[in-house]
């Protein structure tokens, strides 16, 4: 194996870690965002930017995880399947959360019904990406995975 190959396979786990990191970082944004309180028509927008741009990216980490890093972790780590498949299940619950947020987004709901959804992603999200790097960064070092990093764990 070459040191660039070698390299690629380390920089899975740190990729993971840099993606759990920025959306963090965006849903602080999103929070923060909603904590100003600026009335009016140009905070409303946003707030729907930051509400959008942070769904997106979180939807399309876990389908990236989803299509093709949980398959190729499965493959090459069968005993992790259970693990995986709860991830899964906290990748649907996510889902639903940010469907739900979305909705409220759209209907203009009040402030602090936005921050009791944001709340909930968060507390939801930060349990998933702790138990994820707990049970799956050692693997990431050692994972053969030809595809791309945004690909595999979103556009961040």
């Amino acid at each position: 194996m070459t040191e660039r190959e070698t390299t690629r396979l380390a920089a899975w786990s740190h990729e993971l870690r840099r993606v759990h990191q920025q959306l963090r970082e965006a849903l602080a944004v999103t929070r923060a965002s909603l904590a100003d309180g600026t009335p009016g028509e140009a905070a409303t927008r946003e707030l729907l930017l930051y509400c959008r741009g942070f769904c997106t990216a979180l939807d399309s980490h876990h389908r990236g995880e989803d299509r093709t890093l949980f398959p190729a972790i499965a493959a090459a780590h069968p005993h992790l399947r259970p693990v995986l498949r709860s991830l899964e299940q906290d990748h649907s619950m996510i889902d639903h959360l940010l469907t739900a947020l979305g909705a409220a987004v759209d209907r203009s709901a009040p402030p602090e019904e936005l921050d009791k959804h944001l709340e909930g992603i968060a507390a939801l999200m930060e349990n998933h990406f702790r138990y994820e790097e707990r049970q799956l960064l050692t693997v990431l070092e050692t994972l053969e995975l030809t595809a791309t990093s945004r690909d595999v764990l979103g556009p961040l």
